[in-house]
């Protein structure tokens, strides 16, 4: 399924985790296996896997990519963005402007 802005965050987090469930199993991991490297407990693995879970911190989905070796792909979450002509723009030292005296 794709992941598209008329998803709420509950149904994304439930499709993050049965891709989750593919790509652990592809590995030949069991979630004991996932539950030791992450320091994630078996009830919460399996909560995420099965989309019984609808709310995950950042931090837990981190350590679970990490323990499925895809933390390379954390770059996509949030890709740098080109540099700014704005941040180059020079900055021009405000003068005041007297009024003349009447």
């Amino acid at each position: 399924m794709v992941i598209d802005k008329s998803l709420s965050a509950a149904r994304i987090v439930r499709i993050l985790g049965l891709r989750f469930r593919d790509y652990r199993m592809r590995m030949n991991m069991t979630q004991k296996e996932v539950s030791e490297m992450s320091a994630i407990s078996l009830p919460t693995i399996y909560k995420f896997e099965t989309g019984q879970t609808t709310d995950m911190s950042m931090s837990t989905l981190l350590k679970l990519l990490r323990a499925i070796g895809m933390q390379q792909n954390w770059e996509q979450l949030l890709p740098d963005l080109p540099e700014s002509p704005y941040l180059y723009k020079e900055q021009k030292k405000r003068q005041r402007i007297r009024h003349p005296r009447k």
